[in-house]
This record gives structure tokens, C-alpha cells and sequence, in this order.
């Protein structure tokens, strides 16, 4: 979660012609599956494919990240260029200290687009408990990750692997067939 303190401050808008007051307000952020579905039903495109592309866009997903209860609507229109920076540093921070080896075929592979209803169907399918829903999206990301590794089924082996092993042991064992 990310606690971001935004000060109080006037605006003006010049669409009413009129001057804007906030207190200074604390929000509590989190980037999780639950933003990201809550982003997509009103975007009605994948996050994970390309984030937001607006300055109304990235405003909205921080609405969406928010769970502090009752803030004003106003109050997103004080986000400045360093609490920005606080945010998106949060957004892309790994959350875990899994590192995964990428293996050539997972580089060349079609990549599949991640939707928020595809990361709920695979934490179906994993057993994945729904409390995760609300973890930091890349930790939960890297769970799912892992999982699907563990699941693989092991690669199989080459008939040149095949016919080395059984060399070795023919030598091993001292024997002819």
C-alpha cells in the first residue's frame, strides 16, 4: 500500500470560472487486481497491454487504486508531477525477490494479453486464494508466474540424450545392450 499526502492548495477552473480549495488530504493506494478490473470495466481495454494513455486515463486509475473512503472528487486534480512520480514508482516496484529465468521459447512465444477476468481464471485455476486479489499486482503477478512453472510438465529428452545416457551406462555397468 502507498500512503501519499497531497497539500492543501487552490485551483482554478476555468471551465466554471471558478477557484477550487482542498485540505490537505491523505490518500491510501494500491495497485492490485481489483484497480485494474475496476479500470477496465470503465476503459473497456486491458490495462496490463498498454496502462493509460490520457492524463484523464491515469487520474482515473488512481481513483480506482484509492481505498481511502469519501475523498473528493477535487481531489485528484491536485496531483502534481512529483506525487505522480511517488505513484509510478509504486506501480512498478517488483514487490517480490523472485527472480524468474526467461527461457528462449517464452522470448519468441505469442505473448497473451492479461485482462483482469484472465488473472481471476488463473487464480482459479491455480488455487489461488481471492484475499491475493488485493496484493501489489506485480507480487501477485510473479505468484501466478511461479505457479504456472511448477505446473509445467518436465521437457522431454532428445533421442541424442537418450542414446548418451544409455552409452554411460552401458560403460557403467559394463554391459552390451
Amino acid at each position: 500500500m502507498l500512503e501519499i499526502v497531497i497539500p492543501e492548495g487552490e485551483t482554478y477552473n476555468p471551465l466554471t470560472s471558478e477557484f477550487l480549495y482542498i485540505k490537505e488530504t491523505k490518500l491510501k493506494l494500491e495497485h492490485s487486481l481489483v484497480s485494474i478490473a475496476k479500470w477496465e470495466s470503465k476503459w473497456k481495454r486491458p490495462f496490463l497491454e498498454k496502462g493509460p494513455q490520457t492524463a484523464e486515463e491515469t487520474i482515473d486509475y488512481v481513483r480506482c487504486m484509492t481505498i481511502t473512503q469519501n475523498v473528493s472528487p477535487v481531489v485528484y486534480q491536485f496531483l502534481n508531477a512529483d506525487i505522480m512520480n511517488q505513484i509510478n514508482e509504486y506501480i512498478n516496484d517488483p514487490m517480490s525477490a523472485t527472480k524468474l529465468r526467461q527461457d528462449n521459447n517464452q522470448r519468441r512465444g505469442r505473448r497473451e494479453i492479461y485482462t483482469s477476468e484472465v488473472l481471476y481464471a488463473y487464480m482459479v485455476n491455480l488455487q489461488i486464494p481471492f484475499e491475493c486479489q488485493k496484493w501489489h499486482l506485480n507480487r501477485l503477478l510473479m505468484l501466478i508466474e511461479s505457479c504456472g512453472r511448477l505446473a509445467e510438465p518436465p521437457k522431454k529428452m532428445t533421442a541424442k540424450e537418450r542414446r548418451a545416457i544409455n552409452a554411460a551406462n552401458r560403460k557403467r555397468f559394463h554391459t552390451k545392450g
